[in-house]
């Protein structure tokens, strides 16, 4: 994903709701967001215009409405988000992130699990 479409916090909320249920009209998208963010339909309007524009949702025609369609993968966004943040905050080392929670004790047995499991998987493929 390039630097043009790192989501702001707006967009986010915006994406959140095209990634739980895409297509959705300008109405339905301005709704959603006033249910879970408060926000005026107009305020809604003017976002999905300008993530239109920024080529973060694009459109079809449907029958009686233009339907939103995401640009961006969740996954991707979330996969730019974090590694924006391990940057910032932690160098760039995941090590330092998980020692970091382990030390305060906010991992659960189920996310050591987790990490367990995907620190096995990629010591199969050979990950140094």
């Amino acid at each position: 994903m390039d630097e043009k479409k790192r989501l702001t916090s707006t967009e986010w909320e915006v994406c959140e709701c095209l990634w739980e249920r895409a297509p959705l009209t300008m109405t339905q998208i301005a709704a959603r967001l006033t249910e879970r963010t408060g926000w005026t339909r107009s305020t809604g309007e003017t976002l999905v215009r300008r993530m239109t524009e920024k080529g973060l949702l694009r459109w079809e025609q449907g029958a009686k409405a233009k339907m939103y369609y995401p640009t961006v993968a969740r996954e991707d966004a979330v996969a730019r988000e974090t590694k924006g943040f391990l940057q910032k905050v932690f160098g760039g080392s995941v090590g330092l992130l998980v020692n970091s929670m382990a030390e305060r004790e906010e991992l659960s047995r189920e996310e050591i699990g987790q990490l367990y499991e995907t620190l096995r998987k990629l010591e199969e493929k050979g990950h140094d």
